[in-house]
Protein backbone atom coordinates (compact mmCIF):
# COMPACT_ATOMS: atom_id res chain seq x y z
CA UNK A 1 0.00 0.00 0.00
CA UNK A 2 1.32 3.48 -0.88
CA UNK A 3 2.00 5.82 1.85
CA UNK A 4 0.94 9.12 1.17
CA UNK A 5 3.94 12.42 2.10
CA UNK A 6 2.69 15.71 2.00
CA UNK A 7 5.98 17.69 2.03
CA UNK A 8 6.72 21.41 0.81
CA UNK A 9 8.72 24.74 2.11
CA UNK A 10 7.95 26.49 4.72
CA UNK A 11 8.87 29.74 6.02
CA UNK A 12 9.49 30.07 9.99
CA UNK A 13 6.49 31.84 10.33
CA UNK A 14 4.52 29.24 8.45
CA UNK A 15 4.02 30.14 5.20
CA UNK A 16 4.06 28.02 1.76
CA UNK A 17 4.87 30.77 -1.58
CA UNK A 18 7.61 29.20 -4.09
CA UNK A 19 8.31 32.97 -5.42
CA UNK A 20 9.15 34.29 -2.01
CA UNK A 21 11.94 31.93 -1.91
CA UNK A 22 13.45 28.95 -3.69
CA UNK A 23 15.57 25.61 -3.03
CA UNK A 24 19.77 25.71 -2.41
CA UNK A 25 21.35 23.94 -4.80
CA UNK A 26 21.78 21.09 -1.99
CA UNK A 27 18.32 21.15 -1.39
CA UNK A 28 17.11 21.32 -5.05
CA UNK A 29 19.26 18.35 -4.98
CA UNK A 30 17.53 16.13 -2.79
CA UNK A 31 14.23 17.25 -4.37
CA UNK A 32 15.68 15.61 -7.33
CA UNK A 33 16.54 12.12 -5.25
CA UNK A 34 12.84 12.36 -4.07
CA UNK A 35 11.47 12.81 -7.51
CA UNK A 36 13.32 9.99 -8.73
CA UNK A 37 12.13 7.86 -6.07
CA UNK A 38 8.49 8.47 -5.51
CA UNK A 39 5.72 6.13 -7.20
CA UNK A 40 3.74 9.04 -7.99
CA UNK A 41 2.87 12.85 -7.64
CA UNK A 42 -1.38 13.75 -5.94
CA UNK A 43 -1.93 17.25 -6.97
CA UNK A 44 -4.62 20.07 -6.79
CA UNK A 45 -4.83 22.33 -9.73
CA UNK A 46 -3.27 25.35 -8.48
CA UNK A 47 0.01 23.32 -7.97
CA UNK A 48 -0.23 20.80 -10.99
CA UNK A 49 -0.85 24.22 -13.13
CA UNK A 50 2.66 25.89 -11.79
CA UNK A 51 4.16 22.16 -11.94
CA UNK A 52 3.69 22.12 -15.71
CA UNK A 53 6.33 24.08 -16.44
CA UNK A 54 8.42 21.06 -16.15
CA UNK A 55 6.56 19.66 -19.09
CA UNK A 56 9.14 21.60 -21.52
CA UNK A 57 12.36 21.67 -21.93
CA UNK A 58 14.06 25.28 -21.63
CA UNK A 59 17.74 26.14 -22.75
CA UNK A 60 18.75 27.40 -19.88
CA UNK A 61 18.72 25.00 -17.48
CA UNK A 62 21.61 23.31 -15.87
CA UNK A 63 22.18 19.47 -15.12
CA UNK A 64 20.31 19.59 -12.17
CA UNK A 65 17.04 21.11 -13.35
CA UNK A 66 17.30 19.23 -16.27
CA UNK A 67 17.46 15.95 -13.99
CA UNK A 68 14.73 17.37 -12.24
CA UNK A 69 12.26 17.44 -15.07
CA UNK A 70 13.17 14.02 -16.03
CA UNK A 71 12.72 12.09 -13.10
CA UNK A 72 8.72 14.69 -12.70
CA UNK A 73 7.99 13.56 -16.39
CA UNK A 74 8.64 9.81 -15.56
CA UNK A 75 6.58 9.84 -12.17
CA UNK A 76 2.53 9.31 -12.73
CA UNK A 77 0.56 12.50 -11.44
CA UNK A 78 -3.00 12.58 -10.47
CA UNK A 79 -4.84 15.95 -10.57
CA UNK A 80 -7.81 16.78 -8.45
CA UNK A 81 -9.78 19.17 -10.26
CA UNK A 82 -13.34 19.88 -10.17
CA UNK A 83 -12.08 22.49 -13.38
CA UNK A 84 -9.65 21.36 -15.41
CA UNK A 85 -10.91 18.97 -18.55
CA UNK A 86 -8.05 17.56 -19.46
CA UNK A 87 -3.94 17.32 -18.03
CA UNK A 88 -0.78 16.82 -19.46
CA UNK A 89 1.51 13.76 -20.58
CA UNK A 90 1.40 10.98 -17.30
CA UNK A 91 -1.45 12.97 -15.65
CA UNK A 92 -4.36 11.89 -14.65
CA UNK A 93 -7.56 13.50 -13.87
CA UNK A 94 -9.24 12.80 -9.98
CA UNK A 95 -12.74 13.76 -9.87
CA UNK A 96 -16.17 12.19 -8.26
CA UNK A 97 -15.44 10.72 -5.10
CA UNK A 98 -11.93 11.98 -3.56
CA UNK A 99 -11.43 9.76 -0.73
CA UNK A 100 -12.78 6.50 -2.48
CA UNK A 101 -10.69 7.65 -5.66
CA UNK A 102 -7.30 7.90 -3.28
CA UNK A 103 -7.96 5.24 -0.95
CA UNK A 104 -8.12 3.36 -4.33
CA UNK A 105 -4.63 5.10 -5.45
CA UNK A 106 -2.99 3.75 -2.09
CA UNK A 107 -4.19 0.59 -2.31
CA UNK A 108 -3.40 -0.02 -5.93
CA UNK A 109 0.76 1.31 -5.66
CA UNK A 110 3.51 0.85 -3.21
CA UNK A 111 5.67 3.39 -2.17
CA UNK A 112 5.43 7.31 -1.61
CA UNK A 113 2.98 9.29 -3.88
CA UNK A 114 4.04 12.90 -2.64
CA UNK A 115 0.67 15.37 -2.16
CA UNK A 116 1.24 18.58 -3.10
CA UNK A 117 -0.36 21.86 -1.67
CA UNK A 118 -1.75 22.84 1.39
CA UNK A 119 -5.80 22.75 0.35
CA UNK A 120 -5.23 19.43 -1.15
CA UNK A 121 -3.58 18.47 1.81
CA UNK A 122 -6.15 19.88 4.21
CA UNK A 123 -8.98 17.99 2.39
CA UNK A 124 -6.99 14.43 2.48
CA UNK A 125 -6.05 15.45 5.84
CA UNK A 126 -9.84 15.61 6.78
CA UNK A 127 -10.27 12.48 5.32
CA UNK A 128 -7.81 10.60 7.54
CA UNK A 129 -5.51 10.12 4.57
CA UNK A 130 -2.14 11.81 4.74
CA UNK A 131 0.86 9.40 6.24
CA UNK A 132 3.46 11.57 6.89
CA UNK A 133 4.53 15.70 6.68
CA UNK A 134 6.97 16.58 5.48
CA UNK A 135 7.97 20.47 6.49
CA UNK A 136 11.51 22.04 4.58
CA UNK A 137 11.79 24.46 7.45
CA UNK A 138 13.61 28.26 5.96
CA UNK A 139 15.02 30.96 7.81
CA UNK A 140 12.62 33.13 5.92
CA UNK A 141 9.96 35.12 7.38
CA UNK A 142 6.56 36.10 5.11
CA UNK A 143 4.59 37.79 7.31
CA UNK A 144 1.62 36.34 4.71
CA UNK A 145 0.15 34.02 2.01
CA UNK A 146 -0.49 31.00 1.96
CA UNK A 147 0.07 28.44 5.09
CA UNK A 148 1.48 25.16 5.05
CA UNK A 149 -1.42 23.81 7.22
CA UNK A 150 -4.55 25.28 5.74
CA UNK A 151 -6.58 24.40 8.16
CA UNK A 152 -6.47 22.29 11.95
CA UNK A 153 -4.95 19.19 12.21
CA UNK A 154 -4.95 16.51 14.68
CA UNK A 155 -2.25 16.09 17.06
CA UNK A 156 1.20 15.05 15.40
CA UNK A 157 4.10 13.15 16.47
CA UNK A 158 7.86 13.93 15.50
CA UNK A 159 9.39 11.57 14.09
CA UNK A 160 12.57 12.52 12.47
CA UNK A 161 14.73 15.59 11.64
CA UNK A 162 17.44 16.32 9.66
CA UNK A 163 19.47 19.40 8.05
CA UNK A 164 20.01 19.62 4.34
CA UNK A 165 22.37 22.35 3.35
CA UNK A 166 23.16 25.52 5.41
CA UNK A 167 20.15 26.34 6.82
CA UNK A 168 16.94 24.24 5.84
CA UNK A 169 15.72 21.99 8.40
CA UNK A 170 13.55 19.19 7.26
CA UNK A 171 10.75 17.86 10.16
CA UNK A 172 9.04 15.09 9.59
CA UNK A 173 5.57 13.87 11.43
CA UNK A 174 3.28 11.77 11.39
CA UNK A 175 -0.19 11.69 12.93
CA UNK A 176 -0.72 10.93 16.56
Amino acid sequence: MAKLVFGMNQSLDGYVDHMEFAPSPTLFRHFIKEAEQQTGSLYGRRIYEIMRYWDEEHPEWDADRRAFAAAWRKQPKWVVSRSLKSVGPNASLVGGDLEGAIRALKAENEGEIEVAGPVLAHSLTELGLIDEYRIYLHPVVLGQGNPYFAGPRRRLRLVAHDRIGEDVVRLTYVPA
